[in-house]
């Protein structure tokens, strides 16, 4: 679980710039939901 939140805490950005925030979540969340598919496919 710890190395999780590490993991977690690295994702995160707090840019000044909202469009980069955005951008970088967006990233993020492609990202894990191309996790999700593919470990649903392999099931």
């Amino acid at each position: 679980m710890n190395e999780l939140l590490r993991l977690a805490r690295s994702f995160r950005c707090d840019p000044a710039d909202s469009r980069q925030a955005f951008a970088h979540r967006l990233r993020i969340g492609l990202a894990i939901a191309a996790l999700i598919l593919i470990l649903s496919l392999l099931r």
